[in-house]
């Protein structure tokens, strides 16, 4: 029986998404969970219900942060964007013209452009697997990729950047703007909507909203990588000598179970340690394609290059198809659970379970943060793609 008490409202039209979400828990599939989505600006759904930290019972409240993973991306992504809103940066100039050192060992010609689209040929931290001091402070990892040699010609074919993506972006807003990754996002994007609980570096202050994230039983573990299109995957993470295994497991020192380690989300991690609340997210991802209370972050132009397909077919890391535009994934592949049929939708999965996405066309951003992690590897797992399911029943 479900006796998990789902809070927060939807508006009329969006009450079977509302229904999804009280399944997923009665179903026993959460934890604890926050859900927002905008329309046209304006917030539709925002829903909350469960605990946030299992352990003393504290429950899910409105204002509850959670660790994003891989969804963290599209912070350092949209922080780069933003400075070529402004034409501070063009997607087509070499990385080089703003980070010198990066055009060492025949990269000199990589663009923008190239970078924000998984291309780069630069997936790996072999050389140097990262350290919490590495990530505190910043240059030893950006001096490595400045070093790295590209594992193929750049443009050429696409990969996931799974741990590089944050630093290879936030190194070019720092050149660009002079200020941190995260001291640009804040003042630049989070404090203009209102002061987004969207983090790139936690506050201490904060730290006591965080949910405690509960990673799925070996069953359910199982269960999600029995997905037949993730096979290679699954067997390439379990080969040292693949480029997958290397610019994955082999490029983190941290170790893959810090989860719920505070240092975690002090330091600057912008490929996988960004932290979020739903409502907050959301919020972000409807001032990328249209005005909230003002602010809007990019315009047509730009976000129809975003949305643009620079990517598309078997992921050189991930060995299955993925498609991606500029720093944002698109439909296409088993790592997306939006509706592949509906275009121009751009958005990314964690890990954590976490999703985020904006469809222009129809003016809608959604955004899902549990604190149960997905079955999946790389998240939209079979929660969200319910509730996007539900979200779209009636407007297809």
């Amino acid at each position: 029986m479900d006796v998990t008490e789902i809070n927060g409202t939807v508006a009329g039209g969006f009450e079977a998404v509302r229904e999804v979400f009280r399944r997923n828990f009665a179903q026993g599939a959460e934890v604890g969970a926050g859900l927002a989505v905008y329309q046209h600006g304006e917030p539709v759904v925002d829903l909350w219900g469960g605990d946030a930290d299992p352990g003393t019972r504290r429950r899910w409240e409105h204002d509850t942060i959670a660790p994003l993973a891989s969804t963290t991306k599209t912070f350092a992504a949209g922080a780069l964007l933003l400075l070529v809103e402004r034409g501070q940066v063009d997607l087509d100039a070499p990385v080089a013209r703003y980070w010198p050192e990066f055009a060492r060992n025949g990269k000199g010609e990589i663009t923008v452009r190239v970078l924000l689209s998984h291309r780069a040929g630069l997936p790996s931290m072999e050389a140097r697997p990262v350290t919490w001091e590495d990530l505190r402070d910043w240059t030893p990892i950006t001096d490595t990729l400045a070093a790295a040699a590209p594992e193929w010609p750049p443009g050429t074919a696409h990969g996931y950047h799974g741990v590089t993506f944050g630093h290879l972006t936030g190194e070019i807003v720092r050149r660009v703007s002079g200020t941190s990754l995260s001291e640009f996002f804040a003042r630049h994007i989070a404090e203009p909507l209102g002061g987004l609980d969207c983090y790139l570096r936690v506050p201490d202050a904060e730290l006591p909203r965080m949910a405690t994230m509960v990673v799925p039983g070996a069953e359910d573990l199982r269960l999600g990588m029995a997905v037949p299109e993730l096979a290679g995957l699954v067997a390439a993470l379990h080969d040292p000598a693949t480029l997958t295994y290397r610019s994955m497991f082999g490029s983190v020192a941290i170790g893959w179970d810090a989860t719920n380690d505070p240092r975690t989300y002090q330091v600057q991690s912008p490929s996988m340690d960004g932290v979020a609340s739903a409502p907050a997210l959301a919020r972000y991802y409807a001032a990328l394609i249209g005005e909230v209370d003002g602010v809007r972050l990019l315009s047509p132009p730009l976000l129809d290059e975003v949305r643009r397909p620079h990517g598309d077919g078997i992921d050189e890391i991930l060995r299955v198809r993925t498609s991606w535009g500029l720093g944002f994934a698109l439909p296409g592949g088993p790592m997306w659970p939006a509706p592949e049929h509906v275009t121009g939708l751009f958005g990314h999965s964690g890990a954590s379970g976490s999703f985020a996405f904006a469809d222009p066309a129809r003016g809608l951003a959604f955004a899902y943060v549990p604190n149960r992690g997905s079955e999946l590897l790389e998240g939209g797992d079979f929660r969200v793609r319910g509730l996007i399911e539900a979200l779209y029943e009636g407007r297809l």
